[in-house]
């Protein structure tokens, strides 16, 4: 509840011209806020009652609906804790820049740390994030590098889990160029913390047969534990902390989002209008910072690679 608004008010703002939203029995106003904007003609809104959490079945549905049905150009597959910032003046520049041939590109994921509890708006909060120095290439860190997926719309295309690829499409993949940044919010307080790894092990123990993700070990074996308070602590970043990051360059102040949100609001909400949302295009002395930061992210799916060779000579 804290989040979904202003997510949708970003992105209508930022260049998004329709949202296709599945809400899972969300119980803390999320549906409420969505039935709002579904009523003013933003949102097509998809009902998911039961406790599954198909996502890959889900993620595919919303995209096939938005190519046969609404006619998408691109698609872009978003958490209700994911904004998508373009590296240019809108989404829609980005995007309608990419050359035809190409159909799929990547996003690069920036997380923000947990701070601690104050003001009650996350993005005021949480404007320190990871500096992209060297790729954290443990599967269980829930840090590590990462990318998403944005893609043409394709009535036949699958997804699976978190959208980070695409199949059953010849859509073609335009490599190393990240058009736009994800900017990550998973963990914005104590008690949101606590309640989504909880529902994440609950969702997993019904679901025993499907593996969790590697970067939830940790929380599930603290959970076991009765130790989730603690592993909560280890992620929230405290003034010394902050500090520290900041003069050994692990951490950077971000406040992009903060002040885009800023010029939205509005004392009942927030304005949502095409260009709103008034993104400043990247200079050139910060494209090249950009170009330092993806190389990472490369060097980090080589690892993946490598490691997955593994995995397969083990099995063989």
């Amino acid at each position: 509840m804290d989040i979904i608004e202003p997510l949708l008010a970003y992105h209508l703002s930022a260049g998004v011209d329709f949202v296709i939203a599945t809400d899972n029995g969300s119980d803390d106003g999320t549906s409420e806020v969505l039935r709002a904007y579904a009523d003013q003609g933003f949102v097509h809104l998809i009902q998911e009652p039961g406790r599954d959490m198909r996502q890959g079945d889900w993620v595919t549905r919303m995209a096939r609906l938005a190519a046969s049905k609404f006619d998408a150009d691109w698609v872009i597959h978003g958490d209700a804790d994911e904004f998508y910032w373009p590296r240019g003046s809108s989404l829609k520049e980005v995007l309608d820049a990419i050359p035809q041939e190409f159909g799929v590109v990547r996003t690069f994921v920036r997380t923000f740390l947990l701070r601690p509890d104050g003001d009650p708006f996350f993005a005021e909060r949480m404007t320190a994030r990871l500096a992209t120095q060297a790729p954290i290439n443990d599967p269980s860190s829930i840090f590590r590098p990462g990318a998403k997926v944005i893609h043409r719309g394709d009535p036949k295309i699958l997804l699976g889990d978190g959208t980070h690829a695409v199949h059953g499409s010849l859509l073609t993949l335009l490599p190393t160029w990240y058009p736009i940044e994800l900017l990550h919010f998973p963990f914005r307080t104590v008690a949101q913390t606590e309640k989504k790894f909880v529902n994440a092990w609950n969702v997993w123990c019904r679901n025993p047969n499907r593996p969790p993700p590697h970067y939830y070990a940790k929380a599930y074996s603290a959970i076991q534990a009765g130790r989730v308070g603690d592993f909560i602590q280890s992620l929230t970043i405290d003034a010394e902390m902050l500090a520290l990051g900041l003069a050994n360059n692990s951490l950077v102040l971000d406040n992009r989002l903060r002040d885009v949100l800023r010029k939205l609001k509005a004392a009942d909400g927030y304005d949502v209008a095409p260009g709103g949302a008034s993104i400043e295009p990247p200079d050139a002395l910060e494209q090249v910072r950009y170009a330092v930061d993806t190389a990472v992210l490369t060097e980090a799916d080589v690892a993946r690679m490598h490691r997955r060779v593994d995995e397969l000579e083990a099995r063989l």
